[in-house]
């Protein structure tokens, strides 16, 4: 590509990646050009644009199909980075597809894993464990055992 393609590209990557059915008439027009530029980019995105549709699928049969097509297809794609991701979803297939049977996530444990490790990082480290843990309790607002025995005696 010339610079002026790069430029091009560069400005207008949000549009690749912002979901096809959202896009307005000229944002469209543009990802069509782009996309008309580079035979290797198309590809790339009408795999995406069908990735987000199995997100879209209400149970689980339906997006089992939907994700053993999207993966056999991108096997057999000549992009090496479409062929690993659908080895990695290979691997993790029951997983992904749990996701549709159920609602239930992990967001809040890793969110609290997140805090933890701001606070271990923004502390520099605490030299007593007692006190990183009572820390760790207030900022969940949690009352520490210590605390409460101190309460009570």
């Amino acid at each position: 590509f010339s610079k002026s393609h790069r430029r091009y590209f560069k400005k207008s990557r949000q549009l690749l990646i912002k979901r096809f059915k959202f896009l307005s008439d000229e944002q469209k027009q543009q990802v069509n050009i782009m996309l008309y530029a580079s035979p290797t980019l198309s590809t790339a995105y009408f795999f995406k644009e069908d990735f987000l549709k199995i997100l879209d699928c209400k149970d689980r049969d339906s997006a089992k199909i939907a994700m053993s097509d999207w993966i056999n297809s991108a096997l057999d794609s000549d992009i090496p980075q479409l062929q690993k991701c659908a080895n990695t979803m290979m691997n993790w297939l029951t997983g992904i597809l749990n996701s549709f049977s159920s609602t239930i996530t992990n967001g809040f444990t890793e969110g609290c894993n997140n805090k933890i490790k701001v606070l271990k990082r923004n502390a520099y480290g605490y030299r007593n464990f007692n006190r990183f843990r009572n820390r760790i309790l207030h900022i969940f607002s949690l009352k520490s055992v210590n605390c409460q025995k101190q309460a009570t005696t």
